[in-house]
């Protein structure tokens, strides 16, 4: 069933409003969003996704106390393999429930299955147990229960942990991100996520210890076996069994269930802080290798991107545009003849930092910086990592010889969902945060943002060539959709409101980027673009660099997880723009930021997306709708996975 524009601009007080057709401009795939069920033990509450076995955010009353609990099958990689599960069975009792289900992990040459049971009683602990068995011999670098602790609630607060020799430690989440493991040799853990109430998890049938997963923009702290000292990959006999565990209960003065568990949908409220404003980052792309067209060009610029990033090596040019370049440049064996080749290469282009990277190196070393201060003129030269900021962590730079420090990041280290690349956005400020700590001030240009890993930079063998049914590893369809949009306007909001100083995003054209090339996808059934058009995304970086050289307002959301806002501010001008995370319409609240009698506001919904992305100067030309704020707030109807767009008239 399909709901008209006015009955959506109608849906206040909020009312539970049918779901369109599925369509794939939601999230670049033909597929409805996985069953959620929501699950109950006393007063704790959770919710099991069958379509990944993933038990997340258990919670009491307002406090996350386990983010997430899932069991983990990674090759030889790293990479994790995909779970298929099957003959699900629930059964619900006063204050509890049984949940039991199959899993089938196969991916050649791995194949293992296991057996999942989670049950909950009214004393509010819950038990997720795993009985597995390889049908295949394989190399394989984890099989095991991970548990995923909050941030919010947990970072730089104590905890206890009892580890296998049976001794207690009082300890500390990490604050900022931890370049090493935080805990080893863990039985148990415990922390208070609220006041008077202690939360313990108990691991069995594994060693466990725990890594700060924000050094990959998880917004976590991940407890896993098996610990990482020990020899990997490791290979697993055909009939080999595995059983393993995981425990989590309530201690304290717990109160009675309440009659309502879940989101109350009030809730969803944005409040802008007028007083604390940053500076907007510089905001530009990557150029990739899709050579740019007239057209192409043209929407290039109307975007207004900051810079293009190049990425060079050894015995490539570079292309001579009006746009100024982020010249990253990937030094060989023979550094100084590379420097002498990449300045000439440049010629007369307009460069607007220089990154110095290493071939042999995962994060910049000192010498190869003061060795391109020799031949590179004119603009700031900095280093860091090509990699994931965990590289940068591990291994900190000298800060003094760089003018600033880079990383690059992407939601897609460990887990591949919608709701987890939600969750992982508030960790890409965490990221900037905790490099703020070691950067002596100087600038943080995160470089660049991708929907997913570039390359591997732990992998222990050769990737394996996607199937002929597969997108390349790179490639993620959410890049065409319209909850890539929302996911940018997040990745915006966090990295800016955290400091970064120059933000790249994507690439120009391609799979990768803003735009579709003219020549159009090369795998039409799995990447459904159409030649030339632009992707959703490419609106909200255009509608955040009309206010380049502004500022960005702190936004906080009521539930960052379903909503979320982003506000810009320069000279008199203010632009709110919000985000819908989710499948399901929703209604957001919020005081408008300063005096207006009238706002207009521009829809990116499953209504305008064929426009917007087959004819963007129009969309972006189009009279906008106008709404009055009622007392000075703001009462908005969101589409599944629309971003709106919000200026005072």
């Amino acid at each position: 069933m399909r709901w008209t524009r006015r009955q959506l601009l109608g849906a206040a007080p909020f009312a539970a409003l049918p779901l369109p057709a599925w369509q794939s401009e939601y999230n670049g795939r033909d597929l409805p969003p996985g069953e959620q069920l929501e699950l109950a033990a006393g007063p704790m509450t959770m919710i099991f996704e069958p379509s990944l076995a993933f038990l997340r955010s258990l919670r009491f009353a307002d406090a996350e106390v386990i983010r997430g609990v899932y069991a983990a099958v990674r090759d030889r990689n790293w990479g994790t393999v995909t779970p298929q599960v099957r003959n699900l069975q629930l059964e619900k009792s006063a204050g509890g429930f049984r949940l039991s289900f199959d899993v089938e992990c196969k991916q050649p040459p791995m194949d293992f299955v296991w057996r999942g049971l989670i049950t909950g009683d009214a004393s509010s602990r819950v038990r997720f147990r795993m009985e597995g068995e390889a049908r295949s011999t394989f190399l394989r670098n984890r099989i095991g229960f991970c548990v995923l602790h909050p941030i919010r609630e947990c970072a730089g607060r104590f905890c206890t942990v009892i580890h296998g020799n049976g001794a207690k430690e009082i300890g500390k989440f990490p604050q900022f991100v931890s370049p090493d493991q935080p805990f080893l040799d863990m039985v148990s853990i415990s922390h208070e996520p609220a006041p008077g109430i202690t939360a313990e998890v108990a691991f069995e049938g594994e060693t466990f210890e725990m890594e700060d997963q924000r050094n990959w923009t998880d917004a976590s702290y991940k407890t896993y076996c098996t610990p990482l000292a020990k020899p990997f990959p490791v290979e697993v006999k055909q009939g080999t069994r595995i059983a393993q565990s995981v425990t989590i209960s309530l201690r304290g003065n717990l109160p009675a269930p309440p009659k309502r568990f879940f989101i109350r949908r009030n809730e969803l409220t944005l409040e802008v802080d007028t007083a604390r404003a940053k500076p907007l980052p510089r905001i530009g792309l990557g150029l990739g290798v899709h050579p740019l067209d007239a057209k192409s060009l043209h929407r290039l610029n109307a975007l207004q991107p900051a810079h293009l990033r190049v990425d060079w090596k050894p015995g490539e040019g570079i292309p001579q545009l009006q746009i100024p370049l982020e010249i990253a440049v990937h030094l060989s064996a023979n550094a100084e003849q590379d420097l002498k080749s990449v300045a000439s290469a440049a010629g007369k282009s307009k460069v607007a930092r220089w990154i110095i990277y290493h071939q042999a190196e995962k994060s910049t070393s000192a010498k190869w910086v003061n060795l391109a201060r020799q031949h590179l003129r004119g603009a700031p030269v900095g280093g860091g990592t090509n990699a994931f900021f965990a590289e940068l962590n591990r291994g900190r730079p000298q800060m003094s010889h760089l003018d600033f420090l880079c990383y690059s990041i992407n939601p897609q280290v460990h887990a591949f969902d919608d709701s987890s690349l939600v969750e992982n956005l508030a960790g890409q400020a965490e990221t900037v945060e905790s490099a703020r700590q070691f950067s002596s001030g100087k600038p943080i240009a995160v470089t660049p943002v991708t929907f997913k890993p570039r390359f591997n930079p732990n992998a222990t063998g050769a990737a394996a060539a996607p199937n002929p049914d597969e997108l390349p590893s790179q490639v993620d369809p959410r890049q065409l959709s319209l909850f890539g949009a929302a996911w940018t306007l997040g990745s915006v909001k966090y990295l800016a409101e955290s400091g970064a100083q120059s933000v790249t995003f994507f690439e120009a054209v391609g799979p990768l980027g803003v735009m579709e090339s003219p020549s159009g996808s090369r795998w039409p059934n799995l990447f459904p673009s159409t030649p030339g058009q632009v992707y959703p995304l490419y609106h909200v970086l255009s509608d955040v660099n009309e206010f380049a050289g502004g500022e960005i307002l702190p936004v906080r959301a009521g539930r960052p997880l379903l909503a979320e806002g982003l506000a810009l501010r320069k000279g008199n001008r203010v632009r709110l723009m919000t985000a819908n995370f989710t499948p399901e319409a929703q209604v957001v609240r919020f005081p408008w930021p300063g005096a207006a009698k009238r706002i207009v506001l521009r829809r990116l919904d499953h209504y305008s997306v064929k426009r917007a992305t087959e004819a963007p100067e129009a969309f972006r030309a189009q009279p906008a709708e106008a709404l009055a704020p009622a007392g000075g707030v703001v009462e908005l109807a969101l589409a599944p996975y629309s971003t709106v767009t919000l200026d005072s008239a």
